[in-house]
């Protein structure tokens, strides 16, 4: 009777176990000052110590996220640290959209065929971009699973665990009548519209010998997701009164989004003439023969998250993130919210988002 081993079956924990020894000095072993690992990888869970003395009533914040069908663009075309990034950047920008600190991060790596090398390329990108956005990669679950996926096939997930002051969160209910609405400027597609994106390239094959401010078209579209971490981390504790709402402007795009923290019957009246579009985008909705609707829903066209300010406050704001090396500019302003609106008591009636003017293309 042949013998059938483990390894026979495609998977090799011999393999599996000196790759994850590899990346032990990587995932678990820096700490910061408000968040530290107690422990290293191999344990059956990572523990963390958190520093709460500065909090009065601290709240935990949990999120999870993947990088969507981009993560096979990417590897197949090997910007492996590139998605890496998109992964941590876009679960950051969720959580600190509340007013949320980032702390610790677990990540999730499924293959159809374990490669060290592409494994620890994304392991180490990881941990290096949550470095970069205050938090601290602390482990995670990396498997090998033939017959689920075919070798050469990934996919990505990771969950963050962040903190704020109960009193502190930022959840759209300070919301009123005059406040601005300011963009913070993508640098491109983030982390959706790629099931579109890849349609086109096996259709309209052209589109690929497209160049994009000097930029393949392949490269322009694979840029890592742009993290607000350092900008909003200012705002929060420089102008938090200024700060009334934030919306971070993924799949559905700007009126999906932004209607997310609306309550009360708030308005939200974008002037679409205002949107400063990269030219990636006309590219694409050139190509797709999409109308204006269609890509306002599937991309966020050049805004990546939506401040809601204080009305009186909003050029200061703008110019403070300006200083720090962040695009952002008005795009609107909050009419028809009622006055001293709360979320104390439950859940109000939603709010809408209204658009005027059109989108200026430049494709």
């Amino acid at each position: 009777m042949d013998n059938i081993t483990y390894k026979a079956a495609g998977v090799n924990i011999d393999a599996a176990d000196a790759m994850k020894k590899q990346l032990s000095a990587d995932v678990s072993s820096r700490g910061l000052a408000h968040c530290a690992p107690l422990n290293r990888v191999g344990a059956f869970a990572s523990l963390v110590s958190l520093d709460l003395s500065s909090y009065k009533n601290p709240i935990f914040v949990l999120k999870t996220e993947e990088p969507g069908s981009k993560q096979m663009l990417s590897i197949d075309n090997d910007r492996i640290e590139w998605i890496a990034r998109d992964l941590i950047n876009h679960l950051v920008n969720d959580i600190i959209v509340m007013g949320v600190t980032p702390c610790a991060v677990l990540d999730t790596i499924i293959c159809g065929k374990m490669e060290g090398d592409k494994v620890l390329r994304l392991v180490r990108a990881m941990s290096a971009a949550c470095l970069e956005n205050g938090c601290i990669l602390v482990g995670g679950e990396t498997s090998e699973q033939p017959g689920v996926l075919p070798a050469g096939r990934y996919i990505l997930q990771a969950s963050i665990l962040g903190i704020v002051d109960k009193d502190k969160i930022i959840d759209g209910a300070g919301i009123k009548n005059g406040d601005a609405l300011l963009a913070l400027a993508s640098n491109g597609l983030h982390t959706n519209g790629y099931s579109l994106v890849r349609k086109l390239m096996e259709t309209k094959p052209a589109i690929m010998d497209e160049s994009i401010g000097g930029e393949k078209f392949i490269d322009a579209i694979l840029a890592p997701h742009t993290s607000y971490a350092v900008s909003v981390k200012s705002l929060v504790e420089n102008r938090s009164g200024d700060i009334h709402g934030m919306a971070h402007i993924t799949g559905g795009g700007m009126r999906d989004n932004l209607a997310r923290i609306l309550r009360g019957g708030a308005r939200a009246e974008i002037d679409l003439s205002a949107v400063r579009i990269p030219r990636v985008f006309g590219v694409i909705r050139k190509y797709a023969n999409a109308g204006d609707d269609d890509m306002l829903r599937t991309f966020n066209n050049g805004v990546g998250m939506i401040l809601v300010v204080d009305g009186a406050a909003a050029g200061e704001v703008e110019k403070s993130l300006l200083d720090i090396g962040t695009e952002a500019y008005r795009i609107g302003r909050i009419t028809g919210a009622p006055e001293g609106s709360s979320s104390e008591g439950g859940e109000s009636a939603p709010g809408e988002v209204v658009y005027h003017n059109t989108l200026h293309w430049d494709s």
